[in-house]
């Protein structure tokens, strides 16, 4: 007997075919109750003769259950904001949830609980906080509204008590970077950072300032401007650092535009990279590799902090299902690698790049 197109097929059809009550299907299909295994199996392989497919939205109201998360995001032109939605989107789809996307039009939005108060009212089952930490953007974390919010996660923000956080670990990649150059024989290495007022920018200066330190070397303010993310910033940066310190071997600027920037910049100016200038950026773009010299960079894994981000919330989300206490808020910091490349290399290199996971 050919099998009826799924849209037709009900819990009457699987009832009948099995010879069981249709409480009984349901009871199988939703995973309630104590069932006969020989019930069972007649019923699961009624489903498959018939190519019976479960209503979601039916077993979400028998669950209490959207089977839908909320993402709230901001800055998906960016490259890393981007590259993190799709982990989410892959690990969600895995698990079976479906996708409510919001984007804030400024990433330091701080009046956020008229949005909180519809994602409640849509009943989805949890939240992935995809906005990067920028100035006071988080404080809205210190009241007793998370409480009152199904499980959320946060990504891009400092660890903090009491929620949970998955995130890249921007100071060891700024470290990573810096450690490399500074194996290359360069001493004084100048940085163009993002906006001060964004924390992975605050990190990636940290894991510079610190590693040049506990070299030896110095770490001054002179040694540093600050860029907004742009190819233009980056080239605006790098000639303003040769400008104040002629006599820079080496920049570590903390993204691959900048790094573009700043390339463009010593060209401009004369001097070569990395005969001259050695260049580290930040995020291995796929561009990265077809940069004139091509470009070392730091990988950081960004799909993976968007999955992880899904598993964690959706670990969150079973626990509070079966009435669990769950193991609480997670802190997770995601390691990143140092890709090297000709930009940063001193000497004669091989064409093909090569990777270091710590830099230790």
């Amino acid at each position: 007997m050919p099998k009826r197109r799924f849209a037709e097929v009900t819990l009457r059809h699987v009832a009948e075919r099995a010879g069981v009550s249709m409480k009984t299907v349901s009871r199988v299909v939703n995973n309630q109750g104590e069932i006969r295994e020989a019930t069972k199996v007649r019923v699961q392989e009624a489903i498959e003769h018939l190519g019976y497919q479960p209503n979601a939205l039916a077993q979400g109201l028998v669950r209490r259950r959207s089977n839908t998360l909320a993402v709230v995001a901001w800055g998906l032109d960016y490259y890393g904001p981007s590259r993190t939605v799709v982990g989410i989107e892959q690990q969600s789809d895995e698990l079976g949830y479906s996708l409510m996307l919001h984007l804030l039009c400024r990433p330091d939005e701080m009046r956020v609980t008229k949005l909180l108060n519809t994602l409640v009212a849509r009943r989805v089952d949890g939240i992935v906080w995809a906005v990067p930490e920028i100035g006071e953007n988080r404080a809205w974390i210190a009241g007793d509204l998370v409480t009152q919010l199904p499980p959320i996660v946060f990504l891009s923000m400092a660890p903090r008590p009491g929620v949970s956080v998955v995130a890249n670990d921007n100071r060891l990649g700024a470290a990573l970077a810096t450690r490399h150059l500074i194996a290359q024989g360069r001493r004084r290495i100048g940085l163009i950072t993002g906006p001060l007022e964004w924390w992975e920018a605050r990190e990636r200066r940290a894991g510079w300032e610190e590693s040049l330190i506990g070299a030896g070397l110095e770490a001054s303010a002179s040694l540093v401007v600050e860029g907004d993310w742009s190819a233009s910033s980056g080239e605006r940066g790098m000639a303003q650092l040769l400008e104040r310190q002629p006599d820079i071997d080496a920049v570590f600027a903390c993204n691959d535009p900048m790094a573009l920037g700043a390339l463009q910049s010593i060209h401009r100016l004369g001097r070569q990279a990395p005969r001259d200038l050695a260049v580290v950026g930040f995020d291995n773009i796929p561009e990265a590799a077809y940069f004139l010299p091509p470009l070392s960079s730091v990988y950081q894994p960004l799909v993976d902090v968007g999955r992880l981000a899904v598993q964690v919330l959706h670990n969150q989300i079973e626990a509070d299902q079966r009435g669990e206490d769950h193991s609480g808020p997670v802190a997770t910091l995601l390691e990143p690698q140092m890709v090297v490349r000709q930009s940063s290399l001193a000497g004669p290199h091989p064409g093909a790049d090569a990777v270091s996971t710590r830099g230790n």
